[in-house]
């Protein structure tokens, strides 16, 4: 027992504490999460980003399974151990137990430095200079008509399969990634902190399997990658897209992030980005409007185009066919991992996007 003491891999249980003195005082002083998020992160997501972007595929994917293997193998090695190495039966029971607690220290770690300083960062809109504030109904029901518009606008502008459903322009999704990268690197110039030089997102090969999960994308915070489930109806795919990238550029609140790609979206002059974007802005205005006033999103809704329509129809079947437990759960754990990073509100947190387009919808008016 004396010599569990004697691993030399105990001081990385050294990493845990130091990882929680970083959380906790970005939390307490903002100002030190953004010099972090703006002189620190910047380096080293590009550094590795820019590695782990020489190969197309998501290395995530791969060290996930990896991860799964190991742990089964892990357990096996250790239970064949117990049963025939009855002498060092206890050292090796501590053995077992301090090996993932050393190894759950470094990640914690490594996720702290990569991503977990950031959520603690200025929002984006005092950043980008967007007036946030309580807005009344006559401006939500005037967003929603304005995104009503658009969207109808843009589904003339898109490709549609067999079954008039929208497809994306680019047969080769590699070839949408691509774009997605490049209207990141376009933004930049008016929003600097949006910047340029990160690599392209990254379909998942089991995206089947993250639709089970209700997942549509997952920024990796250990590679660096932007991955996204391909699976899913194609309208998303842009902004889910763009919306991983802006993890990349270290912005981690889900509202800011589903903002910031339709941002992109909407200013990156292909169509099919612009409707995806707007898409998704119309779903969560109108969302808001229907908890407000139900009547009057039924009025905003009525005026979409069959083809809009339609599409939202076949994005409601396409998720209806996973729901279910294995949802659910990983609805659960998301709800729960937003909230131990200080988004109270959870999964709900989302819906705050809605504040953030009507600023920029008041910014645009009194533009005009």
């Amino acid at each position: 027992m004396k010599n569990i003491f004697k691993l030399r891999r105990l001081w990385l249980l050294a990493f845990a504490p130091a990882a929680l003195l970083l959380t906790l005082m970005a939390a307490a002083h903002p100002d030190f999460a953004e010099w972090y998020a703006t002189v620190i992160f910047p380096p080293l997501s590009l550094c590795i980003n820019a590695l782990t972007s020489l190969v197309p595929f998501s290395l995530a994917e791969i060290l996930i399974i990896l991860l799964i293997f190991g742990a089964l193998a892990y357990l096996i090695v250790y239970i064949i151990k117990l049963i025939k190495d009855k002498k060092n039966r206890a050292e090796n029971g501590w053995r077992f137990i301090i090996n993932p607690i050393c190894a759950a220290c470094v990640l914690y770690f490594a996720f702290t430095v990569s991503c977990g300083i950031n959520y603690s960062r200025y929002p984006f809109a005092q950043t980008c200079g967007l007036d946030v504030r309580t807005s009344s109904k006559t401006e939500l029901v005037a967003l929603c008509n304005e995104l009503a518009d658009g969207v109808n606008t843009l589904r003339t502008e898109v490709k549609t399969d067999g079954n008039s459903v929208m497809k994306l322009n680019n047969e080769n999704i590699y070839g949408t990634a691509k774009e997605a990268q490049t209207a990141y690197n376009k933004i930049s110039a008016d929003y600097p902190l949006l910047r340029a030089g990160y690599g392209e997102p990254k379909p998942v090969f089991g995206s089947r399997l993250m639709s089970y999960c209700n997942i549509t994308g997952i920024f990796f915070p250990f590679t660096f990658e932007a991955n996204v489930n391909v699976d899913m109806p194609d309208y998303s795919i842009p902004v889910t897209m763009c919306h991983e990238l802006s993890h990349l550029r270290g912005y981690m609140r889900e509202d800011e992030a589903n903002f910031i790609g339709y941002l992109v979206c909407e200013n990156s002059g292909v169509a099919d980005f612009q409707y995806s974007g707007e898409m998704l802005a119309f779903i969560y205005a109108s969302n808001a409007l229907y908890g407000s006033d139900s009547n009057a999103a039924n009025i905003v809704y009525s005026k979409l185009s069959d083809g809009v329509k339609r599409d939202l129809a076949n994005n409601a079947a396409y998720w209806k066919q996973f729901e279910g437990p294995v949802a659910s759960a990983a609805n659960t754990v998301n709800d729960q991992y937003l909230k131990a990073n200080r988004q109270e509100d959870g999964v709900k947190s989302y819906g705050r996007m809605v504040d953030l387009l009507l600023a920029e919808f008041r910014a645009k008016k009194g533009a005009r």
